[in-house]
């Protein structure tokens, strides 16, 4: 790093090591990035993502692009669904090694995207995946998702921790009901959260097939875009 006389410090590209993306699932979760999960209510997205942990905690994959040696500890945090009558029922539904799947208490206090607490937890656990649903419950109380200025700062801070710990932050996000708009203006809050996110999924329903959820990535900045996924809403 280069310091100036009017104290101004530049980093010269020769001195940066150039680095691969890792993956969690390719190429649809980067390790070390944001992607965001986002669908109208009802839809599915915490189920995939739930399974997903699940799968994890397991150290199994959902198919053949998500390589895992061995299993991992997850962050979950849900401001919407019960731990005890809602979250638990369905990890243990999908095989979850619950042992592995974590919550930052938050009886006290609440938690923020840039609460110091979510770094403790990355360190504490050496989580490689940390979930956050969704958005809007996360913002802290005196942030206004709708301005640009301030939804940037605040994502900027999550990518940053993401990239320290190489750990995988994915945010659940609700869709806003400006039906006919492109999918990545009816996300909830300003268009800044895509914009910070390299990678961002859309899941939704299947015209005709009430069970049946579509996953369409709408967002890569890392690779080309993944093929469409989907799965099957059941009972067990």
């Amino acid at each position: 790093m280069e310091e100036t006389k009017n104290g101004l410090q530049m980093i010269k590209m020769s001195e940066i090591q150039s680095q691969e993306v890792s993956w969690l699932w390719y190429p649809f979760i980067p390790y070390g990035k944001l992607t965001i999960i986002q669908g109208d209510p009802g839809d599915g997205k915490t189920t995939l993502v739930l399974n997903i942990a699940a799968w994890l905690s397991k150290g199994e994959g959902l198919d053949s692009e998500m390589k895992l040696s061995e299993p991992v500890n997850v962050i979950y945090q849900s401001a919407e669904d019960g731990l005890a009558d809602t979250v638990k029922p369905r990890l243990e539904l999908a095989g979850a090694d619950c042992e592995r799947i974590l919550v930052i208490d938050e009886k006290e206090k609440s938690l923020s995207m840039v609460d110091e607490r979510l770094e403790k937890a990355i360190v504490q656990t050496k989580a490689r995946m940390l979930i956050l649903d969704p958005i809007q419950a996360y913002l802290g109380g005196g942030m206004d998702m709708n301005r640009a200025n301030e939804a940037r700062d605040m994502t900027k801070k999550l990518g940053a921790l993401a990239e320290k710990y190489k750990c995988a932050i994915v945010l659940i996000g609700h869709m806003n009901k400006a039906a006919g708009n492109k999918a990545a203006y009816r996300g909830m809050g300003s268009i800044d959260f895509f914009a910070v996110a390299r990678s961002v999924l859309l899941v939704g329903r299947v015209e005709g097939e009430p069970n049946i959820r579509a996953v369409i990535q709408i967002k890569n900045n890392l690779a080309a875009f993944g093929h469409p996924k989907a799965f099957q809403l059941s009972e067990d």
